[in-house]
């Protein structure tokens, strides 16, 4: 058997073997958003979230798919408690490629990313678990002829007095059930699974046994293993290559000039076979369009665009530079400019992607496919067949923080032009060395900010005039109608433009750094600078205020807006558990920073230590967190020590820098991911709230760059306002 036949099921596939366990009482929704049965459904309009087999086992069927962050988990969970089964005999399998029938309701199409997973599925995947509930409830009353309100169900198993069956008895005719159109969803006190401390994450043991499936692992048969190379520069056009040295490289079997004109695909028979090819190709390079600027000469261009006016007024008020002359005569005032690197993604598992030709004409890729509604289209149009004869299996991710979401779908992009190439005689397997992706990959874009703040006769913020220069992401892309207006890229502003502080008299300014390199939300986007800047600042504006930090951040939230409630809950919280009482002991700090993304609020609290030689150590960080209803508390710890660690090890010592156009990094080496000894002890608080869920995977990430900053100044007095910290001036211990 090959690994593709034991891979999770396409749609129609998985429709067709709801019988070959017997009858599988399968539910899901309808186009219409309807929940329904199948066979109740044409099978277009039909898709599946919850399969009961008839031996009682229950399949999820998951549309967010999982790179480390746990909705493989959490969508379980919702179904798992409506349904009232038990935890162990339920397993997951990824949605297939269907961009209506599994969209993700906060984009309109079907992906992943944004923090939205468990926010947009909260209501829909209960309702389809409580839907599958009913059915079974309405078979038990009929194999009990009692009413239906008579039945209750726990744990999988059917009562009515001393009537008992178990689900695996009743599944034939509960698929024969209409479901309610509306199915009663579970009060919070009735909750088993949502909020439980200790349920195990569903992927935790197939990981640590082996038994996952990355799209890394996959092999087919008649596959040949392909890289690609691609020019040193960024908008490199290949004018000519020699392949005729790799000839003697033993597994080598072709080489060929990408379409497109961004490189040559190199075919072998392992992925080691191709890399060595590769190193033996020699090719010309057309650079005329390409970016041959170098790292200095980028931040002397970012500097000129903070000198000069900006081009957009991104705050609306049109009087920048009066409120900048204003805050600069107030009272008190402060200034400061920041400049924030270019940073990889950098994910533990490289981009890579099978695709194999399909019986019926058409091909099937196998991949961590972070975004199927890019994915599925990009591969049909390269190869030119109609989108039906695309079938997406999608496998674990190796982490992503963005990457593989990316607009242009880079990498499948690559994959079916390579697949082209050889006529479709063989199956292929794109492999991005990490040295690839961080060499001309996407990435997170520089950015640089100056701010003026104005300090009024009482204590408090009389004006701010921030400017801001930044790559924009959205712009050139096909999100740039939905997150582009006026001229004005939203990733580039938010946090600032939207500041939930109650400012007087802000403005804030914004001008676009071109670039033919490709930049790319990461991880918490726009709110990995903006964050930073706002925090840093606030600090810095209560310093002149000879205000205590965190009484300054309250003095600024107006209670009356229940967002700013809840960020003034995670602030006093985090405060609160670290024990901060404002003072400062000799060769440590301690900061604070807050900061709202993706709709849930985070608070951290730093503490740092200095040795003898002035080396940092970051000891401890304190995290609160207000993410509305906690569906997996576990996950929700584990994702704000993932963020925060992920935050930590970018503000340290990351960045990628350029000379001449080339990038200086080529792997962990000089791009050096947080190391076990760098990591602090974290200790996350979670609000608990009956709010409706939002994101975690990003927001830890944001507060944890200004919390350590405003930490190291309160141990030594460094206002670092230049990332990362180590080109700040910062030795770490």
């Amino acid at each position: 058997m090959t690994i593709s036949e034991k891979l999770p099921m396409q749609r129609r596939d998985f429709l067709k073997s709801s019988s070959a366990l017997g009858v599988a009482l399968v539910v899901g929704f309808n186009t219409r958003g309807v929940l329904a049965l199948q066979g109740s459904e044409t099978a277009t309009d039909f898709n599946p979230f919850v399969k009961i087999n008839a031996d009682g086992s229950v399949t999820i069927i998951a549309k967010h798919f999982e790179m480390g962050q746990g909705t493989s988990t959490g969508l379980t969970t919702l179904i798992a408690e409506e349904l009232d089964v038990p935890w162990d005999d339920v397993s997951v399998e990824f949605a297939p490629s269907n961009n209506e029938l599994y969209k993700n309701l906060a984009f309109g199409s079907q992906g992943t990313g944004g923090s939205s997973a468990i926010s947009n599925s909260f209501i829909q995947y209960r309702q389809a678990g409580a839907a599958a509930k009913d059915c079974l409830v309405q078979a038990a009353a009929k194999h009990f002829d009692v009413n239906v309100a008579d039945v209750k169900m726990s744990q999988g198993v059917l009562t009515s007095g001393d009537k008992k069956a178990m689900v695996s008895e009743l599944v034939e005719v509960a698929a024969t059930m209409t479901p309610a159109e509306k199915p009663v969803l579970k009060e919070a006190s009735q909750f088993t699974l949502i909020g439980a401390e200790s349920l195990p994450r569903k992927d935790s043991s197939d990981k640590t046994t082996g038994k996952a499936m990355f799209a890394m692992d996959v092999k087919v048969p008649n596959m040949l293993y392909v890289t690609v190379l691609r020019s040193p520069k960024f908008g490199g056009q290949l004018k000519s290559f020699d392949a005729s040295a790799a000839s003697d490289i033993n597994g080598f079997v072709d080489a060929k000039a990408m379409p497109n004109g961004s490189g040559v695909a190199v075919y072998a028979k392992s992925t080691w076979a191709s890399v060595k090819a590769r190193r033996a190709i020699s090719a010309e390079w057309d650079d005329a369009a390409a970016e041959s600027r170098g790292s200095e000469q980028m931040r002397a261009a970012y500097q000129e665009l903070l000198a000069a006016d900006p081009v957009y007024d991104a705050s609306g008020t049109g009087k920048h530079a009066e409120i900048a002359s204003a805050a600069a005569s107030a009272k008190a005032s402060v200034s400061a400019e920041f400049e924030f690197p270019l940073l990889a993604h950098a994910p533990m598992e490289p981009l890579n992607c099978v695709i194999e030709p399909a019986e019926d004409g058409g091909v099937l890729v196998h991949d961590g496919c972070q975004f199927p509604s890019i994915t599925h289209p990009t591969v049909a149009a390269v190869l030119q067949i109609p989108p039906e004869k695309v079938a997406i299996k999608t496998y674990y991710a190796g982490g992503s923080f963005g990457r593989r979401a990316n607009p242009t779908s880079d990498y499948h992009m690559e994959a079916a032009m390579a697949y082209a190439l050889m006529g479709g005689s063989h199956a292929i397997k794109l492999v991005w060395m990490r040295e690839d992706d961080l060499a001309g990959g996407y990435y997170r874009p520089m950015a640089a900010h100056k701010a003026t703040i104005g300090i009024g006769e009482d204590g408090k913020i009389s004006g701010w005039a921030h400017q801001t220069a930044a790559q924009s992401i959205a712009k050139g892309t096909p999100f740039e109608q939905m997150l582009v207006h006026n001229g004005i890229d939203h990733f580039s502003v938010e946090g600032i433009v939207d500041t939930p502080y109650k400012i007087n008299n802000m403005s804030v300014g914004l001008s676009d750094y071109e670039s033919p390199m490709r930049v790319l939300w990461w991880r918490s986007v726009g709110h990995t600078h903006t964050a930073y800047a706002m925090e840093v600042l606030m600090d810095m504006a209560a310093e002149a205020a000879a205000a205590d930090p965190v009484e300054f951040r309250l003095a600024h939230l107006d209670m009356a807006d229940k967002d700013n409630e809840r960020l003034a809950g995670v602030l006093k919280l985090a405060a609160e558990k670290a024990g901060w009482d404002g003072k400062q002991m000799a060769g440590k700090g301690r900061g604070v920073a807050v900061h709202k993304s993706f709709n849930s609020f985070v608070a951290l609290v730093a503490d740092v230590s200095t040795d003898a030689a002035g080396a940092v150590s970051v000891d401890n960080i304190t995290c609160a967190v207000d993410c509305g209803l906690a569906v997996n508390p576990d996950v929700i710890r584990a994702q704000m020590e993932g963020s925060i660690g992920y935050g930590l090890g970018a503000i340290m010592r990351n960045e990628v820098t350029l000379t001449d156009g080339v990038v200086d990094q080529a792997n962990f080496p000089q791009y050096e991911p947080l190391r076990i000894t760098d990591m602090p002890n974290i200790d996350v608080h979670i609000v608990a709230s009956a709010e409706p869920p939002t994101g975690v995977g990003e927001p830890g990430t944001p507060p944890t760059g200004p919390a350590v900053a405003n930490a190291i100044f309160a141990a030594n007095g460094m206002r670092i306002t230049t990332l990362p910290m180590t080109r700040g001036g910062v030795k770490f211990a």
